[in-house]
């Protein structure tokens, strides 16, 4: 079969490769790949900045989804034919995370998705919504249910809650349609206003370009009556860490969930005392978080935005495409 690995970082150094096709064992099932999608820690990963001492080669990719081709002897969720979707973490099935968990982590602690078959335990799986084609289900593992447990889990959002959503990228749109559908109100900022458009048409009810205005957060808390919002969608670290502390209400909660502006430590904790606020990281989420978010999108009809589908073979122009920040969504490979 053919595959991709990291064996040196950089987008041009990725290697396709032959490997021989992987058999199930006894709790495990064999997917044949059909769609996968890319996260900013694929590049990460690819570019050598996520763990330079990642151990190599290894295949990249966490999100993908395809087809069950065949199953262990000791399966029972699943049979041959089945469309699924792999977690994140193959092994944070719910509960907290902890670092075992984390270790499973597809693309990085362990080979991804990026080959033609893969072999997965059974229950690092959750069932394809039937709604969703092959590219939209393989939007779903990192961006939405990260999206989703910044929202809904652990947290006391209600509708009529106002959340800041930063950006335009993959979590961010998933936030954006999440919030709404569950009565949110929506902030969204971005450089581009031609992506704050397209967000207004997905149904954000304020837009802020951080340009053109750049005490984005003095308007964000105008747009509360000088409040602040409920909850912050962080994505940006430790560049717009600061402002986020500011826009947020007393008692609010900031979502931290990238660090696309640098990753600098001296961000201060005054603001996070004074004003009885939690900040806390996100990190995807367990199978019992998307299997529920699964639910709520099969309940709506929600449809993953998609900015552009690639042969999977195109992987390399797929990445440079991801670093050229002209993504509105999701970025798909179509094997």
């Amino acid at each position: 079969m053919k595959s991709f690995e990291v064996r040196e970082f950089g987008i041009d150094n990725l290697s396709r490769v032959e490997r021989d096709v992987p058999r199930p064992g006894e709790h495990e099932v064999l997917v044949r790949m059909t769609a996968a999608s890319l996260n900013y820690r694929d590049y990460l990963v690819v570019t050598g900045a996520y763990d330079p001492r990642m151990k190599r080669p290894m295949v990249p990719l966490s999100d993908g989804c395809g087809v069950i081709e065949e199953t262990g002897t000791a399966v029972t969720r699943f049979q041959k034919g089945d469309r699924v979707a792999a977690c994140f973490m193959q092994s944070w099935i719910e509960g907290p995370p902890t670092r075992e968990k984390g270790a499973s982590a597809l693309g990085g602690a362990i080979d991804g998705v990026l080959r033609e078959f893969a072999v997965f335990s059974a229950e690092g799986l959750v069932r394809a919504p039937a709604s969703l084609t092959h590219e939209e289900t393989a939007a779903l593992p990192c961006a939405a249910v990260t999206a989703w447990h910044a929202l809904f889990e652990d947290t006391s959002a209600v509708p009529g809650d106002t959340v800041l959503i930063q950006g335009t990228g993959g979590v961010s749109i998933f936030a954006l349609q999440f919030a709404k559908l569950a009565g949110m109100r929506t902030i969204v900022t971005s450089s581009s206003d031609e992506k704050l458009k397209r967000a207004k048409a997905l149904g954000a009810d304020e837009c802020i370009n951080y340009k053109t205005t750049s005490k984005w957060e003095e308007e964000a808390r105008k747009l509360t009556n000088g409040v602040g919002v409920d909850q912050v969608i962080e994505v940006g670290g430790s560049g717009t860490m600061p402002r986020s502390l500011r826009a947020v209400r007393m008692d609010g909660v900031i979502s931290v969930i990238g660090v696309l502006g640098g990753a600098d430590p001296s961000v201060s904790p005054v603001p996070i005392l004074m004003n009885s606020l939690r900040a806390r990281g996100i990190y995807v989420g367990s199978r019992a978080m998307f299997e529920r978010m699964n639910r709520a999108i099969e309940l709506h009809r929600l449809k993953p935005v998609v900015d552009r589908v690639f042969p999977w073979t195109e992987i390399k122009d797929a990445l440079r495409y991801m670093e050229s920040q002209q993504h509105f969504g999701k970025i798909c490979l179509k094997f």
